[in-house]
């Protein structure tokens, strides 16, 4: 079968989640299957040992459109999140152990109320993360403010950058995206972003292009902190590298150009138990911008619901009950448990 041939439903240029799901089943009928490899891990049923971090996706408004995108987000979107559910999210963060917010998009800084929500969420004493692009930081009047703002609430940056050359960059975000990012990176620097001593957490966030893996973290970060420092003087704390998951315009990208059987082959053979243990569904819970819950981010975007039907929206938010969930799973979890692993903070499993 032409596996090409799943991809009928069509919304705008993303293939619809149900069709990306036949996709991914159809590779668990020719190849590899993530649950058996879970089960001969020692590890189904998989389920959580925590949850400490709310991962919310405030909307998928974008300033850019990029290769890999799994949400699809870009300044056609216009998908955002409600006061209202906002508030939800800031009561379950209140009322539960969770200690960390992770804010993501899209582009979050151009949500209308993202100031607001985190102000309302420092009042509450929790750890604030927030993805970003950097270049919403130089782009028009929307970001000039940002770096003060981040630093008034101790906000934590988690910022992409897929290389440190134009040539990487550009490729997979769009022309003149590394030269605004290093001017947003020097902007967040001169705030004390990545200084040493500052208490401002400034880390970066790599996915290699193509169906290439990622490389080892630690040996990848070295490169990064030298290379950066000695073209453009840029500090920063940590850098996570991330498996690109084949979900959203990434799987596009991989049945397009005929790799989508080899990706799935590659990552799959590169998986490891010790990468699985720690994945970031197993301690966080992802909320859409439409405020219902997901295992994680990748599950949203497929629209792979929770298993349990008395919790699906964060307004039914129940810690206890989300902790003790049996987490949904496809072929796509390959990206989270091969080699070192990916998550939230990079690599789960460091072997080099």
């Amino acid at each position: 079968m032409d596996i090409n041939k799943s991809l009928k439903a069509r919304n705008d240029k993303l293939a619809a989640p149900a069709a990306q799901l036949a996709v991914l089943n159809q590779s668990a009928v020719s190849g590899k299957n993530f649950g058996d490899a879970i089960f001969d891990a020692g590890q189904f049923p998989f389920q959580p040992y925590a949850l400490d971090i709310l991962y919310v996706n405030i909307g998928k408004t974008c300033n850019q459109v990029c290769n890999h995108c799994h949400v699809d987000a870009g300044p056609d979107r216009q998908e955002q999140m409600t006061r209202e559910t906002m508030q939800h999210c800031i009561r379950a963060a209140a009322v539960s152990n969770v200690h960390t917010i992770d804010i993501t998009g899209g582009a979050p800084e151009l949500h209308p109320d993202f100031r607001w929500f985190v102000e309302q969420l420092a009042l509450i004493g929790k750890k604030i993360i927030v993805r970003s692009n950097l270049t919403v930081l130089v782009t028009g009047n929307a970001g000039n403010d940002l770096p003060a703002f981040f630093k008034k609430h101790k906000v934590e940056i988690a910022a992409s950058l897929p290389g440190f050359t134009a040539t990487v960059t550009d490729a997979q975000r769009g022309e003149g995206t590394f030269d605004k990012s290093i001017r947003a990176l020097q902007l967040l620097n001169d705030a004390g972003y990545g200084k040493p001593d500052s208490g401002l957490v400034l880390n970066l966030v790599h996915n290699p292009s193509g169906i290439q893996l990622p490389g080892g973290q630690k040996i990848t970060e070295l490169d990064f902190k030298k290379n950066l420092e000695e073209q453009f003087g840029i500090v920063f704390n940590n850098l996570f590298v991330i498996t690109n998951s084949p979900v959203g315009r990434f799987l596009e990208y991989l049945l397009r150009s005929g790799n989508f059987e080899i990706y799935i082959r590659k990552l799959a053979d590169a998986f490891n138990p010790d990468a699985a243990a720690y994945t970031m569904c197993r301690n966080s819970i992802s909320i859409g911008w439409d405020g219902q819950l997901y295992d994680c981010d990748f599950n949203q975007m497929l629209e792979l619901q929770l298993t349990d039907p008395q919790i699906r929206h964060v307004a039914e938010f129940n810690a206890d009950a989300l902790t003790g969930r049996t987490i949904t799973i496809n072929q796509h979890c390959f990206g989270c448990t091969a080699g070192e692993g990916s998550g939230f903070c990079g690599a789960t499993a460091q072997t080099t």
